[in-house]
């Protein structure tokens, strides 16, 4: 049996004869006819356990102990929510959200929101550059610089394997993302956590100034906005339905595969603030806001296996992320002005920034977080009202974090 077309491929031409793609699955077992329909999701997903999310989850962790788990765990609701209205669009429209601006709203405001993307690209590509780039040094020893350009090269070949059908393309991005769950499970195997002060984590609070930017920071960078623009188009023609009994049917498991991948995101994001609060902040080392300083102290503390595990989940990161952000680049350029550049170009100019900051040699694991902050944003959906009241209540607490935590870390 042939999989379905990839992405972008022109299923008009498709004769509609014989039985559809969602009909010959029903011959298989719950399982075999479950797993081709779920992927979309964690391509998505990874954004949100991208180095970023490495840097604000051990600082906060390492700082103030469990005390921001609640905060991981409405990031996280919010992004099952965004991410499951992007992919619904993809489905139901199929028109993913970069093409609907460009047919609904004015050409400037398309321009304007295709610069505004274009910006974003290069804001998250530094902060997945320097992760990759910092656990190759972590682990082999190689140069900054050297690693950066490692990574792009590393990016490309993931990349490539979209051309070969979307199949391939999201295994390997599934691949690594349980690369990077099975380096915190054996991290978290390795802690001793406190059930009780685990438990208080969820119970929202703050304690001071520096921890409210710290859940600021934490929030307003977990909702990814070129994976909101990406999600959409993965979606968007990766089955075609016949009717609206098979399109009703792609919705659900379309729920299925966000619940699945962003619960998996929200473990890891959680796991890693659990350990620097068990590693770091239960053992007076509240100092620990770096990655080298973490990986450092997961050497001495939990042993070498636990500092491998960290870095190779970060790599795993770094990887994925980083072909994840050139894939939406693409989309985004091409759905909200109808170009297209060679993927060699936009790789080397939205990857230009991280090698500046790593050449100039600025603080890498400061990069990261301050790549965060610039992540503001504001993305239309169409749903039902109730729906559509709780995404715009979702989007302007978002940008408006965002705009608070700028506010704090360039003029407080």
């Amino acid at each position: 049996m042939k999989p379905p077309p990839p992405i972008g491929t022109d299923t008009g031409a498709i004769a509609l004869r014989g039985p559809s793609y969602l009909q010959q699955l029903e011959r298989r077992g719950r399982l075999r006819r479950t797993l081709p329909l779920l992927g979309p999701a964690f391509v998505a997903a990874i954004a949100y356990v991208d180095p970023g999310n490495f840097a604000t989850n051990i600082a906060g962790g390492a700082a103030h102990g469990y005390l921001l788990l609640w905060v991981i765990l409405l990031a996280n609701l919010i992004g099952m929510l965004v991410q499951n209205l992007s992919a619904k669009v993809g489905i139901a429209t199929g028109r993913n959200l970069p093409e609907l601006c460009r047919e609904h709203l004015p050409a400037p405001a398309s321009w304007s929101l295709w610069v505004q993307a274009e910006l974003i690209a290069m804001a998250t590509d530094l902060a997945e550059f320097i992760g990759a780039a910092l656990a190759l040094n972590l682990l082999f020893g190689v140069p900054l610089f050297v690693a950066g350009l490692m990574t792009a090269v590393v990016a490309f070949a993931i990349l490539g394997l979209q051309q070969r059908g979307y199949r391939k393309f999201e295994l390997a991005i599934a691949g690594l993302m349980g690369v990077i769950l099975l380096g915190f499970v054996y991290d978290a195997l390795h802690i001793d956590g406190n059930a009780s002060a685990i438990a208080s984590g969820f119970i929202p609070g703050f304690d001071g100034k520096d921890s409210v930017l710290l859940a600021v920071g934490i929030l307003g960078a977990t909702v990814m906005p070129h994976v909101i623009y990406l999600h959409s188009a993965l979606t968007q023609n990766r089955i075609e339905p016949r009717d609206m009994s098979e399109r009703k049917r792609l919705l659900r498991f379309q729920r299925i595969d966000v619940t699945i991948a962003m619960g998996l995101a929200g473990i890891i994001n959680m796991a890693m603030l659990v350990i620097a609060a068990s590693a770091f902040h239960d053992k007076g080392l509240s100092h620990v806001n770096t990655i080298q300083g973490a990986h450092s102290h997961f050497q001495t503390l939990l042993g070498g296996g636990a500092a491998l595990a960290f870095a190779l989940a970060l790599l795993a990161s770094g990887f994925a992320s980083s072909s994840v952000g050139t894939y939406a680049g693409q989309v985004v350029m091409q759905g909200f002005i109808r170009r297209r550049i060679p993927l060699f170009l936009r790789r080397a100019i939205t990857m230009a920034p991280a090698l500046v900051v790593i050449a100039i040699g600025l603080d890498p694991s400061r990069a990261l977080v301050l790549s965060q902050v610039v992540l503001s944003f504001g993305i239309p959906f169409a749903n039902r009202r109730l729906t559509t009241v709780v995404a715009m209540a979702v989007a302007s607490l978002v940008v408006g974090l965002n705009v608070f935590l700028l506010g704090q870390t360039f003029f407080g």
